[in-house]
């Protein structure tokens, strides 16, 4: 039997952590909890921070995104910020409407639509950075550079995890203990 405790987690067998129990759950403990307290934390702040750009958090994001290429069509922006094809075009709306960006339709696919910062878009885009160091880096106060880029590993296996669980369905113990042939059997 291999020892688990000296092998490096990468090379670990994926096995269910057992960290949290029905029993004695409570949310505030959770990893998940903890994680959208931050996020929700960061992200009002961010926005508090960017208010006198009048861009809210669901209009930052998507313009950060087109500013550094992470998308250029409606659709990619969509996926992108993960929202659905109607609140992409919503908030596209609000961002040409205050002159930040402008959409074009392809001439050769008229269901392409593509989203260009305007130059007013472009120096919105600019302070977003700036802001999102400072929120993140206020933050991490007190982290060491150690400390950081362990917690980012962390935060990594988790996000690696999370994209290949395959959690079984949660079943009563009367349907576990039940035999296929007799569904009713207690």
């Amino acid at each position: 039997m291999q020892n688990t405790a000296s092998t490096p987690a990468s090379t670990q067998e994926h096995q269910p952590a057992t960290f949290y129990c029905a029993e004695d759950y409570r949310p505030e403990e959770s990893i998940g909890y903890l994680m959208r307290q931050i996020l929700s934390t960061v992200a009002q702040e961010v926005e508090r921070q960017l208010a006198h750009t009048e861009l809210t958090n669901a209009q930052w994001i998507p313009l950060f995104k087109l500013s550094i290429g992470q998308a250029s069509t409606a659709a990619e922006l969509a996926r992108e910020c993960r929202l659905d094809a109607g609140a992409m075009t919503r908030t596209l709306d609000r961002l040409e409407a205050k002159g930040l960006c402008q959409r074009e339709r392809s001439a050769t696919d008229r269901r392409v639509v593509t989203i260009t910062l305007t130059d007013s878009g472009q120096e919105a885009a600019q302070e977003i950075p700036k802001v999102l160091s400072r929120v993140q880096n206020a933050h991490l106060a007190g982290f060491t550079q150690e400390e950081f880029e362990t917690l980012k590993g962390y935060l990594r296996r988790i996000l690696n995890n999370a994209k290949t669980v395959d959690t079984p369905p949660i079943h009563d113990n009367t349907t576990e203990s039940a035999s296929p042939a007799d569904p009713h059997a207690t």
